[in-house]
């Protein structure tokens, strides 16, 4: 009877949930990074904040109007409008809208997401380094994370959000790229897929300067794989061929995993690649975006100066570049750590990763950027500070592998933290790498908050002043620096109309026009006219744009109207019949973002196949382990490995 009653209890304590108490005390120290937008107000004079929150506003018009994927913003460009979101990652603005829905002013919405992209970003690191090096450098690394200067920077002096939250999905690739290669289940393969996905469907520059390195990161590690079954010293003619069958074998999980993040991403990721050839590059990559003389003096590296400021070519940057006096000191302990530890292949990877954005950062790079014309597209090098927040986030964390407390001696803070019967080590030395982390970023956890009213004639307003949000379309000659659609913004009346209506006054035949319904992606308007007209929109030319005659009794598309470009600005241009008659102006799917969309349809068809596959082998495994446990079947060998989310691990260990 006692035998049975012990068995049980062990089996319940199996069963029941752990409490990990470095994910808590990692919940704790995100308070610090995330303090300054716990402040009223919002940081509305960093270099993109009043960008995030317009970007918001003209999601949300699309959204209010019915529109699931807005790509069309009307009111950039003073209101002659730009496809922003056909050629940007809106997952960001997906979750700010949300929090809209819920309540949240435009600009709270925007800092909630700030905040949310801090945090997440510090469980992502946690949960990839704790799998591959264990829970304290897995601590250690997402503090780094959420504390690196340059991480700080992006959030309170340049205030990217895409950027911000494109944190969140990096270690994410990277551990599903592991865990794929590790042990190629279903639900890794699908992790991978969908973390990738949300990467692309976030910031595409990140996730184009990753796939660069995903490169040498998969080689990396699936030859390490394929040299733990075959080590090259035994290499010979004959195990060449199994060798590659081998390395296919391991490949195949990953290319999937990522080629399935793509085909969720392509409603977003392919006509970005192919529709931003209809916009003005040069207003990207020209002027003061223009690659050249951004390059990072090398003092910069290490200089605590810290400004809210814009980066200026030379040594004057009123922004900070550096890498963080005690994250430099953790990632050459780090970098150490490869001398003596296992996973050295993967710490030596982000040591040179490391180095070579650095590098790469240095005026002394600039014959390889001028050779490489690809890389440009990052616009400054500094940006490669992304990069290196990643890497030495998970150098620092590398360091904390010899902070493991010897079993002979008591130095945790209270020996255990027991929960449920589940036992955790809370050392002293790990303690103080977090302490030293936050404190030597302490003095940049700052932002200059301000209250501002949200309305779009304070978008008109910034438009001019700035020069910022006037993106034009590839027909636009000359780019606007006003619009009568402007003047209405200013004055506070509600824009009922795009219609020219001094163009089609001024011709003969007493033409008229009344629009009945506008919205931030068509417009439907009434004409009367005794002889043909020209009816022009205040509105930029884009593929998309369709012109339709309706009659006004059945509401029946009767034919499409031939859209033409008048101007400098390249506005749309219909003829119309004489007579009374309707005109829908109607911005709709090109045969690319159709094929987008259906690719990713049937790509998340496919990976909901794939989770329920994954979901009833994970079943049957528990119920097989369950089995064993009770005696009542022989184990089989991996039993142990459990859940489909298993990742070969041991604290510290590993290849």
């Amino acid at each position: 009877m006692s035998t049975d009653t012990s068995t049980d209890t062990s089996a319940d304590t199996r069963r029941r949930p752990r409490l990990d108490p470095y994910l808590l005390l990692l919940l704790v120290v995100a308070l610090f990074p995330i303090a300054p937008m716990l402040q009223p107000g919002y940081q509305w004079d960093a270099h993109d904040a009043r960008h995030s929150v317009y970007f918001l506003v003209e999601f949300d018009r699309g959204i209010q109007g019915g529109n699931l994927y807005p790509r069309w913003q009307p009111d950039f460009a003073f209101g002659y409008g730009y496809p922003f979101f056909n050629i940007y990652g809106p997952l960001a603005f997906y979750g700010a809208e949300a929090l809209h829905l819920l309540g949240l002013g435009f600009a709270a919405a925007i800092k909630a997401v700030f905040a949310l992209s801090i945090v997440a970003s510090g469980l992502a690191m946690y949960g990839f380094v704790k799998r591959v090096l264990g829970r304290r450098p897995g601590l250690v690394a997402a503090v780094a994370y959420m504390v690196i200067p340059y991480r700080l920077v992006d959030v309170y002096v340049r205030a990217g959000l895409a950027e911000s939250v494109a944190y969140v999905f990096v270690p994410l690739v990277l551990w599903g790229v592991w865990a794929a290669i590790d042990h190629a289940r279903l639900a890794n393969v699908l992790g991978l897929a969908l973390a990738y996905a949300a990467l692309l469907f976030t910031h595409p520059l990140t996730a184009l300067l990753l796939t660069l390195i995903l490169v040498f990161y998969i080689a990396l590690l699936a030859l390490a794989r394929v040299h733990d079954g075959q080590p090259w010293r035994q290499l010979s003619r004959e195990s060449l061929l199994p060798l590659l069958g081998h390395l296919g074998h391991v490949l195949i999980p990953v290319a999937a995993g990522l080629l399935l993040g793509v085909g969720l991403s392509a409603i977003s990721a392919l006509p970005a690649m192919t529709e931003n050839r209809f916009v003005r590059l040069d207003q990207w990559y020209g002027g003061r975006y223009a690659w050249g003389g951004d390059f990072v003096e090398f003092f910069q590296l290490f200089s605590p100066r810290w400004g809210f400021g814009a980066s200026v070519p030379g040594p004057d940057d009123d922004v900070s570049f550096q890498l963080g006096a005690v994250p430099l000191v953790l990632s050459l302990m780090g970098a150490g750590a490869a001398l003596y530890r296992r996973r050295r292949r993967l710490i030596l990877f982000f040591a040179a990763l490391t180095a070579i954005a650095v590098f790469l950062m240095l005026g002394v790079s600039a014959p390889l950027w001028q050779a490489l014309p690809l890389v440009r597209l990052a616009q400054f090098p500094w940006r490669l500070l992304t990069l290196t927040v990643v890497a030495m986030g998970f150098l620092s964390g590398a360091a904390a592998l010899g902070t493991r407390p010897s079993p002979d001696t008591p130095n945790t803070l209270s020996e255990k933290v027991r929960s449920n019967g589940f036992s955790r080590s809370l050392d002293v030395p790990t303690l103080i790498l977090v302490v030293l982390l936050v404190l030597g970023s302490l003095p940049y956890m700052q932002a200059e908050m301000s209250q501002r009213e949200v309305s779009l004639a304070g978008l008109m307003q910034f438009q001019q002043s700035a020069d910022e949000m006037t993106g034009s379309t590839a027909w636009v000659r000359q780019i606007p620096s006003w619009s009568p659609l402007a003047d209405y913004y200013i004055a506070g009346e509600p824009l009922t109309s795009n219609v020219d209506f001094d163009s089609l006054y001024r011709q003969p035949g007493r033409p008229h026009a009344q629009t009945l319904e506008l919205t931030a992606d068509r417009e439907l308007v009434e004409f009367w006219t005794r002889r043909p007209a020209l009816l022009t929109f205040n509105t930029f030319y884009y593929p998309g744009w369709h012109a339709y005659l309706i009659d006004p009794e059945s509401g029946e598309v009767l034919r499409e109207l031939s859209i033409a470009l008048r101007g400098e600005l390249g506005l749309m241009t219909v003829r119309l019949p004489e007579g009374v008659g309707q005109v829908l102006l109607r911005f709709e799917q090109t045969p690319i973002r159709s094929l987008a969309t259906a690719v990713t349809w049937i790509s998340l068809a496919l990976a909901a196949g794939l989770a329920l596959l994954a979901a009833i082998g994970a079943r049957r495994r528990r119920k097989r382990s369950s089995f064993v446990g009770a005696g009542l079947a022989p184990a089989q060998e991996g039993d142990h490995k459990g859940s489909p989310l298993h990742f070969e691990h041991r604290e510290g260990g590993g290849r």
